[in-house]
């Protein structure tokens, strides 16, 4: 079979299969998220907080680093998923909707205004106030939950509104690792960059010369990891870089991109994903908690960012883009399914937590931050769900899936 033949059919379903692996995987992280809230609330039980924080040593003498059990989850195991996050990426500019300019316009401007307008809603509500320093916890999206969300509303919706909020999606999680290695980073030591660069290098040279078996690039990218923990910067960007850098074209028979994807995603959205879940999203609800919350303006500017920056970002940039030619919404997408898709963009659970945790580690006002990403972002599914279920299909508009197979109009 011809190589390039076998490339077009996997790009064709790459798509498709994305889609359902991510429904898949946001429900497998609501039960994860489900079973802390539950866990952290036992009554007179410490057992969530003490578990997640036993101390893990991995190593020996001086070439060891001990951290706690959720910090090598939040700075190790998350690192797999950024790697997923960078495959993404790369699949996108190589062969999907961010591959030409104009192609990648609408959804670009779409997320820097998703990104742009909770910050500043942010920053309007807190100023410099206690947790200021979470100003970028607003600006994600969670891919697995909004697909998930949009996996229940099924054929009532046009197959576009996918491909739009996807990659929205993407280039946010793109613009989300540019603000964590820029202004979550702390205490850069070029000596150990300079390493990482190195070992970046010698990805390229190993390109270069042909090697397509994957150990020498598994240990390549272990020892990066430990250079980028090093240098001060988020080690978990490490996955990221080795992602972007992953060939789109034929390796050694094979398309190793669309494999990677395909092996990997199932571990990440399975297993990665919800473990993080099951370490982060336990909140300890008390009475002076919920308090102290509903009186901070930490917890009323996630919520406001989400749920309102969002919207307005998303819409008004994208309608922007389209106002000015340049870009064009996916074909039967809609004012009203670009406000949902917008709504949607407000579910930011996963990057969220993950940045409220580098923004203030272990203390009231990651609790805080936590309940109010919880809030906004069963909002802003909420009111995602709704306003797409209102705008619904033009009569006699078909999804890709009936187009292609006419009996799935029937089932």
């Amino acid at each position: 079979m011809d190589p390039r033949a076998t490339s077009e059919s996997r790009w064709a379903t790459a798509g498709p299969d994305f889609l359902r692996s991510e429904a898949a995987g946001g429900a497998a992280l609501l039960v994860a998220t489900v079973i802390a809230l539950i866990w952290a609330n036992i009554p007179g039980d410490n057992g969530y907080l003490d578990f997640w924080h036993h101390e893990i040593t991995l190593g020996w003498g001086d070439f060891s680093i001990t951290h706690d059990l959720q910090h090598w989850i939040n700075d190790g195991l998350m690192t797999l998923f950024f790697f997923v996050v960078g495959l993404e990426v790369k699949r996108e500019l190589a062969e999907g909707e961010l591959n030409e300019p104009r192609k990648a316009a609408l959804p670009f401007l779409g997320a820097v205004g998703g990104v742009l307008v909770p910050i500043v809603l942010f920053k309007l509500i807190v100023g410099n106030g206690t947790g200021a320093d979470g100003w970028a916890i607003p600006m994600a999206t969670d891919i697995a939950f909004a697909v998930a969300v949009l996996a229940v509303l099924g054929k009532r919706i046009p197959a576009g509104v996918r491909i739009l909020l996807l990659s929205i999606a993407i280039v946010d999680d793109v613009l989300a690792i540019l603000v964590i290695a820029v202004f979550y980073s702390s205490g850069v030591s070029v000596a150990w960059l300079a390493a990482f660069a190195v070992s970046i290098g010698l990805v390229l040279i190993m390109r270069k010369l042909g090697v397509v078996r994957i150990w020498p690039y598994v240990l390549l990218g272990l020892i990066a990891w430990v250079e980028l923990y090093e240098s001060g910067i988020h080690a978990t960007l490490v996955g990221v870089a080795f992602g972007l850098l992953t060939p789109a074209g034929i390796v050694g028979g094979r398309h190793l991109l669309s494999d990677l994807e395909h092996s990997i995603h199932p571990w990440t959205g399975f297993f990665v994903i919800p473990v993080f879940a099951l370490a982060n999203a336990g909140i300890v609800f008390s009475a002076p908690l919920i308090s102290d919350a509903v009186a901070s303006s930490l917890f009323w500017g996630i919520i406001v960012g989400l749920v309102f920056g969002k919207t307005i970002g998303i819409s008004l940039f994208t309608w922007l883009s389209v106002r000015f030619g340049l870009g064009s919404l996916p074909e039967g997408v809609k004012a009203s399914h670009v406000a949902g898709v917008a709504m949607l963009g407000g579910i930011g659970f996963t990057v969220s937590i993950f940045i409220t945790q580098l923004s203030f580690g272990n203390s009231e006002l990651t609790e805080i931050a936590k309940m109010g990403i919880l809030a906004g972002s069963i909002a802003s599914a909420i009111a995602g769900s709704v306003m797409l279920l209102g705008a619904g299909k033009e009569p006699g508009q078909l999804s890709v899936a009936e187009a292609r197979d006419p009996s799935a109009q029937d089932s």
